[in-house]
């Protein structure tokens, strides 16, 4: 498969977003086992964010997995990272987030995720997250698809997958979806500026998954986010037919290395027709 990593044609795509979904799955388990202690020991990374051991285990893992099924593809990953370690730049690459919402997985939330993407050109075309303490799994190339899983498991058969679509705005308006643990005065403002009907409150990459699956309309971010918060519910939004996008409305693109791939902010719409109303 890795031969196909640099042009991936759209079977390629749905093959690496199977095979991120089976990997993200079996990632899980080990989240779930750090979770079940009682004690989550935590330190913070210079960057002042927390990191656990579930963080460094999962990210171990699928380091192990990635070089077992993909050897030798470019992978960068949020802890390796934050380590200092070397980023393995190239224009087709794997990007790792083991735990996304480390806050909330601190806070024994279920809402944390673990993020698998490949990005070309710039571009999210493969990607997948698992909620581990929901054993739900979320994966997408050219199509979009939800299916529950229970952690350290693969997918299930594909009759038990559900095709994802995003929605068109209702009649009685927008439902936006804020960030948890992030809601700043920008995003307030710019909810408020498109007179959204109902405002949900979630955390980690979930924000994706919702509007993927057409529970909700747009996911404001003018906070900073790395790309590997964002890649993989960005690939899979795509394929559910939504678009991110920044605020000027320019398309939100990857492998930004001079910015230690450090995101801009962005605006995730379910329908693109409804960019237009910002």
């Amino acid at each position: 498969m890795f031969d196909c990593l640099n042009s991936p044609s759209p079977d390629d795509r749905q093959r690496f977003a199977r095979l991120f979904g089976d990997l993200v799955v079996g990632a899980g388990a080990l989240a779930m086992e750090v979770l079940a202690r009682p004690q989550i020991k935590s330190q913070l990374k210079t960057d002042k964010s927390p990191v656990t051991e579930a963080d460094e285990r999962v990210e171990e893992y699928l380091f192990a997995a990635l070089a077992r099924d993909l050897p030798g593809a470019p992978i960068i990953a949020e802890e390796m990272a934050a380590r200092g370690g070397a980023m393995n730049h190239a224009d087709a690459f794997l990007l790792i987030d083991p735990i996304d919402g480390t806050r909330e997985f601190l806070a024994r939330s279920p809402e944390f995720t673990v993020n698998l993407a490949l990005i070309v050109g710039g571009v999210p075309v493969a990607g997948a997250i698992s909620a581990p303490a929901a054993s739900k799994v979320w994966f997408g190339g050219v199509e979009s698809f939800m299916a529950d899983a229970a952690p350290g498991s693969r997918l299930p058969a594909a009759q038990d997958w559900q095709l994802l679509r995003t929605r068109k705005v209702p009649a009685q308006g927008m439902t936006a979806l804020v960030s948890k643990s992030h809601l700043d005065a920008q995003t307030e403002a710019f909810v408020a500026r498109l007179g959204v009907a109902e405002r949900l409150s979630v955390g980690s990459s979930l924000k994706f998954c919702a509007l993927a699956e057409g529970r909700a309309d747009v996911y404001p971010r003018f906070g900073p986010t790395m790309e590997w918060d964002t890649a993989a519910g960005d690939a899979i939004l795509r394929a559910a037919g939504g678009i991110v996008l920044d605020p000027s409305g320019a398309p939100f693109l990857y492998n930004k290395v001079a910015k230690k791939y450090l995101n801009g902010p962005f605006v995730a719409w379910g329908d693109p027709a409804s960019a237009t109303l910002s």
